[in-house]
Order: C-alpha cells, then structure tokens, then sequence
C-alpha cells in the first residue's frame, strides 16, 4: 500500500473517518487481474515474436502468430479467471451451508467449537463467554465468523465477469505492444524486431513501476524485476526457436 503520512494517517483514524471506512462493503481488488493480464499478455506476444525470430521465419508470420495468441490466450485466461472466481463462490457457498445446517442442529457444539476458537485467542472467564453468547445470539454474525475462523474464508466480495473483463483488456491492451511494429509499413523485417523487442521491455518495466507506486516498493528495482522476468520468458521463446529450427531445418 502506499504511504501516508502522519497527519494524513492520523485524519484516516479519526472516530467518523473510521465508522465510514468500516460501514463500506468490502470490494474485490483488480490489482491483481491487471497485473497478472498485462505481464502474460506482453509475454505471450513477444514469446511469439521472438520464437519466430530465433526459428528464422518472416514478419507476416510473427504478426499473424502474435495476434491469434493474443486473443486467443487472452479470451482462455479471462475465461479461467472467472471460472476459478465462480468455483471460489460455490466453494464458500457449501460451507456457508453446512455452517448453517450445523448451527440449526447441533447449536450447543457449534458453541463449543466459537469457544475454542476465542479461548485459543487468548480470552477467557466471563470475557469469553461475553464474546461466544453475543456472536452466537446472531446468527449471521455467527456462520460469518465460523467461516473466516474456521475456514479462512475472508469476507471479500469477487465479481467473476469484473475480474474476467480486467484480465482480459489487459492482456489484450499491453500484449497488442510487441505487435505494432510489424504493422507499420516500411519498416525492415529486422527493424520491426528490434523495436518489438523494445517496447516488449518498456511494458515489462511500466507494469513493474505500477506496481511500486501501489504497493510502495523502489520504483527502479520492481521495474527491473519485471523487465527481468519477462526477459527471461522471451528469451527462452527465442532459443526454443533456434533450436527446432536447427534440430528440424527449418527454413523461413
């Protein structure tokens, strides 16, 4: 997270900036899907790019092999993002329902079990029972609190299409960088990958810098990461071209 400073923090901590802060439903972060779009999406098509470089094949090849991945692996990763988000959703719905089922059955062990959780916390004497008899007096607060201490299941609201969507646009929209070389005309075969090479790297260090000012890391050191380790990836489509082209004879 980014930090704040004193006066900022301690404006965050005020009675009524707290009780508005806590009133809020939690949301899903699209951090994560952005991320994890944008570095598979540059990856993929510069995979391509340079898997065709090293096998020795023409441009034409690179453009129409990079665009047909592009979409192809970004409509799978949004679908399987959304598909793990939906069974994640199944998942809490089933113990939510065997929770309530245990509550509506067996109260006095579901009580037990509240006690156990607390007493393993560090309470005790009538302070525990004070905790165990409020949250067992409500019944949601109840299965809520038994699936995030009995499960580890958080209390965060997933919207399976938003992260699906973010995934998406995001490959789409950092991987489309490696390919608009070889839709400029009259730019040479070897100019085209040079510069895709090179705007591959800028995204690979933009999305590392993004990363820094969110989560408050060096901005030169989580760029350089990044830019690493999709360099690496590349790096290994461009040797596995090389390879097949001299192991098969391939010829462009």
């Amino acid at each position: 997270m980014k930090q704040n400073s004193h006066a900022s923090l301690t404006k965050e901590h005020d009675p009524e900036a707290i009780r508005l802060r806590l009133n809020r439903k939690p949301g899903s972060s699209v951090i994560g899907d952005a991320v994890l779009g944008s570095i598979d999406g540059c990856i993929t098509t510069l995979a391509v790019v340079l898997g065709t470089v090293g096998a020795g094949l023409s441009a034409s090849v690179a453009l129409v092999l990079g665009m047909a991945n592009l979409l192809a692996d970004g409509f799978s990763m949004a679908v399987s993002n959304y598909e793990s988000i939906r069974a994640q959703q199944d998942f809490i719905q089933s113990v939510r329902a065997v929770e309530q089922e245990h509550i509506d059955k067996i109260p006095v062990g579901e009580r037990e079990e509240l006690r156990q959780i607390f007493q393993r916390k560090g309470f005790s004497g009538a302070t525990l029972d004070t905790i165990v008899t409020t949250i067992s007096n409500n019944k949601p607060l109840w299965i809520e609190t038994m699936l995030m201490e009995e499960y580890g299941i958080q209390k965060i609201l997933l919207s399976p299409y938003k992260s699906a969507t973010i995934t998406f646009c995001a490959f789409v929209l950092i991987g489309t960088a490696p390919l608009l070389p070889f839709m400029i005309p009259g730019l040479s075969p070897k100019g085209q990958y040079v510069v895709s090479a090179v705007l591959g790297g800028m995204m690979f260090f933009f999305i590392g810098s993004m990363k820094s000012l969110i989560f408050a890391t060096p901005v030169l050191r989580s760029g350089l990461k990044t830019l690493c380790t999709g360099s690496a990836a590349a790096g290994l489509a461009f040797l596995t071209g090389y390879i097949l082209r001299v192991v098969f004879g391939i010829e462009a």
